[in-house]
């Protein structure tokens, strides 16, 4: 009888454990099958530029329901959804929550090879020994250009306001493409900039820049954190050589931000950027 006692507890237990353990596990299943949190669409583009098929992440802002309004855009390189996609977009809703900034439609860029689609040919072998797939921002630029803005304008209601952001490298490309071929972009906010490749050549050049280009209309924001005195100085002499120049219808915003580091400073200064460059002009 005690036999038969131990037994009738064991299986008592075995059903007692199998009915918790199927409880538990559907929770878990009611748990696992929410609803989705969606905040863009992501496409693939085939570009004869590259020769290549990148990726495009979308973010539109809720007010794109409304028909009848047309919305500026933020180009965003490194836009995948393990890059800056996220982060950004982010900050365009939030920032245009209580109207007092634009609302935008942000287009994330996914990144392949970075080093070489954001770099120009460097003359130092250094930056060649550290990125030998480096050079290739030319091609990248007209990808951008003459692919990426047409397919925007293709598919949703834009203003025509284009701007461009990046930080890093992705800042060394924004800060070159304003100087080098301004009328891509209106907007460009280039956070840490990379200036520092090329033996600091492209702030080298910044006033000859300034001073043959159109840069009518076109803003540039610039910042810099506590990186030590070769990426102040290369951003200080660009912030000074359109000082000196005066481009004709060009606005410099110089954002120096000491408090930060390389790898803290994109968010802070980007939420700052959007504020100041898309703000809503009050009647």
């Amino acid at each position: 009888m005690r036999h038969l006692a131990n037994i009738v507890r064991l299986i008592s237990a075995s059903i007692v454990f199998a009915f918790t353990a199927s409880t538990h596990a559907n929770s878990a299943d009611a748990v696992e099958d929410g609803r989705p949190i969606v905040i863009g669409k992501s496409y693939t583009i085939q570009s004869k530029v590259l020769r290549d098929t990148r990726r495009l992440n979308v973010y539109l802002p809720p007010d794109y329901r409304d028909a009848s309004r047309k919305f500026p855009v933020l180009v965003l390189l490194d836009g995948g959804e393990a890059e800056d996609f996220h982060h950004i977009s982010g900050l365009a809703q939030v920032t245009a929550f209580n109207g007092a900034v634009e609302e935008l439609i942000v287009v994330g860029i996914e990144g392949v090879d970075r080093k070489h689609d954001l770099t120009s040919p460097s003359s130092d072998p250094e930056d060649i020994r550290l990125d030998p797939t480096s050079g290739g921002a030319a091609a990248y630029r007209k990808f951008l250009v003459e692919e990426v803005k047409p397919w925007i304008a293709g598919h949703y209601r834009v203003s025509g306001r284009y701007g461009l952001i990046g930080e890093s490298l992705a800042g060394l490309f924004a800060v070159e493409t304003c100087l080098r071929a301004p009328q891509s972009f209106d907007d460009y906010i280039a956070a840490s900039p990379s200036l520092w490749w090329d033996k600091e050549n492209l702030s080298r050049e910044a006033a000859a820049d300034f001073a043959k280009g159109d840069f009518r209309g076109r803003q540039l924001w610039l910042s810099v954190g506590n990186e030590g005195s070769t990426m102040q100085e290369a951003i200080e002499r660009v912030v000074a050589a359109s000082n000196f120049t005066n481009p004709n219808g060009f606005t410099m915003h110089y954002d120096p931000r000491p408090e930060e580091r390389h790898d803290t400073i994109y968010e802070p200064t980007a939420i700052a950027a959007l504020r100041t460059l898309y703000a809503v002009k009050k009647p």
